[in-house]
């Protein structure tokens, strides 16, 4: 399911602590517990190109496989490393579907944490979701296995992946995590003809230099093709990071240029 590839003793958790060996079978402790549940625009995902100026129905359970220091959503996803207590509220895949319909929404988003950790839960979903012609979105790390994108391939139709840096030093003391998988599962993504765009916050002194800038915009241009979006998006102060000051915004404008100088034809900066 996850890059992570954990090894679980009995009685032990994952690194995303939301799975669990019991006698040798792994249960998944967030099944149906939804944590956050929100309608909002989809552009908020961000997506601009996929259902533009409609409302999406999102949903999230806590946990992440992620740790990363600059988490706008830590008091949900990190809840599961601070506390053994799972929580959420009980609602059942049908339901998520049907208040998806009740609210007029033509899509259900996974988001706010990572839905590769709530799988299970996501694809029952999914599957209800599309036998009601609804569409699904994924708000995703991109740390999920080929194995996994093989079971929610036909039911996810959009998703945007946070590639949020470019360098192997930064998910690792940032992220707690590797880069490569994440831009072999971008590259997977596009093949499946799922829609796909991207988004990457620009962090003063982490990720900001023009060269690591060019070094995203080429790699989508070359590996995803021109038409693939990517957001550039403003940093401010929070969670680990909160003595980091906000990205100027002149930075995220050049940012933006950048992509275009690359060839990219849809560049969007955010949180400006």
């Amino acid at each position: 399911m996850c890059n992570h590839h954990c090894v679980i003793s009995d009685k032990q958790r994952g690194i995303c602590r939301v799975r669990e060996n019991r006698g040798g079978k792994l249960y998944s402790l967030v099944y149906g517990k939804v944590i956050a549940k929100h309608i909002d625009p989809i552009e908020k995902k961000p997506l601009y190109r996929f259902l533009p100026k409609t409302s999406t129905f999102s949903i999230a359970t806590i946990g992440c496989n992620f740790k990363c220091l600059h988490c706008q959503n830590a008091d949900i996803s990190q809840l599961s490393k601070i506390s053994e207590e799972i929580l959420g509220e009980e609602i059942t895949p049908q339901e998520i579907v049907t208040q998806t319909i009740k609210a007029k929404c033509p899509s259900i988003s996974y988001t706010y944490t990572e839905p590769t950790i709530f799988l299970e839960y996501a694809l029952d979903c999914m599957k209800l979701a599309h036998g009601k012609g609804l569409k699904n979105i994924w708000v995703s790390n991109g740390y999920m296995t080929k194995d996994a994108l093989d079971v929610i391939g036909d039911y996810l139709d959009a998703v945007n992946i946070d590639l949020k840096a470019f360098t192997e030093k930064f998910y690792s003391e940032i992220c707690g995590a590797k880069l490569q998988p994440v831009l072999d599962n971008l590259i997977d993504i596009k093949k499946r003809g799922i829609h796909l765009e991207i988004t990457t916050l620009i962090i003063p002194g982490k990720n900001d230099s023009e060269e690591e800038l060019k070094q995203v915009a080429e790699f989508i241009k070359k590996e995803l093709g021109a038409d693939v979006p990517w957001h550039v998006s403003r940093f401010f102060p929070t969670y680990k990071m909160a003595d980091i000051e906000p990205t100027p915004v002149e930075k995220v404008l050049r940012a933006a240029e950048i992509g275009k100088e690359a060839g990219l034809k849809y560049v969007y900066a955010g949180n400006i």
